[in-house]
C-alpha cells in the first residue's frame, strides 16, 4: 500500500509537495575563496521542504567535484558559478528565482 502525504493529501507517487516548494524559493550562488586559495561555490536558499541531499548529490555528479551539506547550503569545490544557474534549472528550479552574484 503507498502512503499518503501529510500536507497535499495525495498518494506518495503523485504528490507534488516537493515541486511546489522548488518554484517558492529563493536561490543564492556564490563563490567564496578560503584555506590555501580553494575556490568553493556556495549554493544558499533551500528551505526544509526540499530533499537537499538528492541536490547535492546530483550537482556533484553534474560538476565531477566534492561538495556537503552545511546546514541549509551546499558547498561545492571549486568555481561553477557560470554553469550553476543551467544545472538548477535542469533540476527543477525556475530561472527567475536563482540569483547569481
Amino acid at each position: 500500500m503507498v502512503g499518503v502525504c501529510n500536507q497535499c493529501g495525495l498518494p506518495q507517487d503523485l504528490c507534488v509537495c516537493e515541486t511546489i516548494a522548488r518554484e517558492q524559493q529563493k536561490i543564492t550562488v556564490k563563490s567564496e575563496k578560503r584555506k590555501f586559495g580553494k575556490m568553493y561555490t556556495i549554493v544558499s536558499g533551500f528551505k526544509k521542504e526540499v530533499n537537499i541531499n538528492d541536490i547535492v548529490k546530483k550537482l556533484k555528479n553534474k560538476f565531477a567535484c566534492g561538495g556537503t551539506v552545511k546546514g541549509k547550503q551546499i558547498e561545492l569545490q571549486g568555481n561553477h558559478k557560470s554553469k550553476m544557474k543551467s544545472a538548477l534549472t535542469d533540476l527543477g528550479f525556475p530561472e527567475e528565482t536563482i540569483d547569481v552574484g
